[in-house]
């Protein structure tokens, strides 16, 4: 181990205790961070990116096993069996920033506390030098008013800005080596280039390393000096970032790349015609929260419309009102002024079993399939439920349909969700939702928490059931790079107003509105790395 090396792990084996015996996680997993240095660990959802992030730091769960190998961190052995020395390292220098933000903080703890607890648990402030801090922390994360947002519970933030919360947590202690599982993924591409950016001047000003675990390929692209890509378990591939995106040597890397919108773009759709009735259209919604002593504006003066078969994005930073708009959209809650028709119906004017009717032709698959499944269902019962409920029989045939549409076997009918891939989970969630067989789909990021080869399937999944029942998509996504591949219009939100709207073609190459323009911009991209071997300027 060199003196600028700051983790080691060396020939890790894991494997976890099930009901049907011992599965391997880790295969002999070896790899090195250094001081400075930001290294990707990309590849599919049960590659063992995870398992290796919690091994570090002594996260492991207690079905997990280390069978063989070692973890050193600046020279010394990491014990897992040695609790107190983990706390030491937990926060203080190895800082961890957690995939799932709506498991990972307390809510019952104000945002504000959850941060500034992590410099008093280390002695690194007292009270009211921590609250301070604690604001100056979410600010440098991109929360904004961090002053508000401090007094805010969790479930008062969205998916985005609770992912911020945990990265100013991570950050506080100014840790050495800060692990990042999928630090993005609930961020905007504008967001996610300032924490990134944060964490680049992290790394600047003090060495601080990254050992960044994503399936954003694009992240990766842009941010890592190395990339080590893992498959079942074990290293597969890795070397300097330009070498293992340009010349890649296994099969497997390859696939990755190829699955990648961002750097396997396709094309755009071509424009359609404007249908003369839109299936679905809202005009000056309205919308206000109370936030402690205040308000915020999630919603204000918004207007669209969209048709069948037709796929309307909804973009925009994490708190801009991109959910809320769809949640009114769908009547799952009210505005405080507006309209919306669906389909000649307005739904404000609509009550109880005309609305209950209605609603068997608009659903919603959300971002987390995971949390939105009964764990205690099987795959059968989970996408039964919405027959139960409006009495309609032959169920099991229409169930034995449903899986057949989304490409999944018939055998999964007895599974429960904790047994599937976060793909799977995602194709049964629309499987649900296709049950009524609606007219309309709202897709709340449903792609966001999968790995890009995930992704290229769940997106063909929707382009062909799309095409088939010719479904109306109203798309919520940050994921810019998803959107070009899939929409046929985009609806820029910004604080609550739809600050530019247009065919996905010329949003993204004339666009208008210099939030936009932001927006574009902050898409990740490889830059100008120099190949390795031959010193060529490989994107050229």
């Amino acid at each position: 181990m060199s003196d600028r090396t700051l983790l080691r792990v060396a020939d890790l084996r894991i494997a976890y205790r099930t009901g049907a015996g011992s599965v391997d996680a880790l295969r002999g997993v070896t790899i090195e961070v250094a001081r400075g240095e930001v290294v990707a660990l990309v590849g599919e959802s049960g590659s063992g990116k995870s398992t290796l992030a919690h091994a570090v730091i002594g996260l492991l769960g207690e079905s997990a096993r280390i069978v063989s190998g070692t973890v050193e961190f600046d020279g010394e052995r990491v014990d897992p069996e040695n609790e107190k020395a983990l706390r030491r390292l937990r926060g203080a220098r190895i800082g961890l920033v957690p995939q799932d933000p709506g498991l990972s903080l307390n809510p019952v703890l104000r945002v504000g506390d959850q941060v500034a607890e992590a410099l008093l648990v280390h002695r690194l402030a007292d009270r009211r030098g921590a609250t301070l801090q604690a604001l100056d922390l979410l600010d440098e994360v991109g929360l904004d008013r961090p002053e508000v947002r401090a007094r805010q519970y969790p479930h008062e933030l969205s998916g985005g800005q609770r992912q911020r919360v945990l990265i100013a947590i991570a950050l506080a202690c100014g840790p050495e080596l800060i692990i990042a599982d999928e630090p993005t993924s609930a961020l905007d591409a504008t967001v996610a280039r300032q924490v990134l950016d944060r964490l680049a001047e992290r790394i600047a000003a003090r060495g601080t390393a990254v050992l960044l675990i994503t399936h954003d390929l694009a992240v990766a692209a842009e941010r890592a000096d190395r990339i080590v890509v893992l498959e079942q378990g074990e290293v597969v591939e890795s070397g300097a970032t330009a070498q293992v995106l340009h010349r890649p040597r296994q099969p497997y890397t390859q696939r990755l790349l190829a699955a990648s919108p961002a750097l396997s773009p396709t094309e755009f759709r071509p424009v359609r015609p404007r249908a003369e009735a839109p299936l679905l259209s809202v005009r000056a919604l309205h919308k206000r929260f109370h936030a402690g002593a205040g308000t915020i504006t999630a919603v204000d003066d918004v207007e669209f419309s969209l048709d069948r078969g037709e796929t309307l994005a909804l973009v925009g930073e994490s708190g801009s009102g991109k959910s809320t708009t769809a949640r009114i959209a769908v009547r799952l809650t009210d505005a405080d002024s507006g309209t919306v028709t669906f389909d000649g119906h307005n739904l404000a004017g609509v009550r109880r079993n005309r609305l209950r009717l209605l609603r068997r032709r608009f659903q919603v698959v959300y971002q987390n399939p995971y949390a939105s499944l009964d764990p205690r269902w099987d795959v059968a019962d989970i996408i039964a439920e919405p027959l139960r409920a409006y009495g309609i029989g032959n169920r099991a045939a229409r169930v034995a349909e449903l899986l057949d549409q989304v490409a999944l076997p018939a055998a999964f009918t007895s599974r429960r969700p904790a047994e599937l891939s976060g793909g799977q989970r995602q194709r049964v969630a629309i499987a649900r939702a296709l049950a009524l067989r609606p007219d309309l789909l709202v897709l709340d990021e449903p792609v966001s928490a999968l790995d890009a080869s995930v992704q290229a399937q769940i997106l063909d999944l929707l382009d062909s059931l799309q095409a088939e029942l010719s479904l109306g998509y109203l798309f919520i996504s940050h994921d810019l790079a998803v959107v070009r591949r899939i929409s046929d219009r985009v609806a820029v939100m910004r604080h609550g107003r739809i600050v530019e709207t247009g065919p996905t073609a010329t949003l993204f190459t004339d666009p208008r509105h210099p939030y936009t323009r932001e927006l574009l911009a902050a898409i990740p991209a490889p830059g100008n790395r120099i190949d390795p071997l031959d010193g060529k300027d490989l994107t050229r």
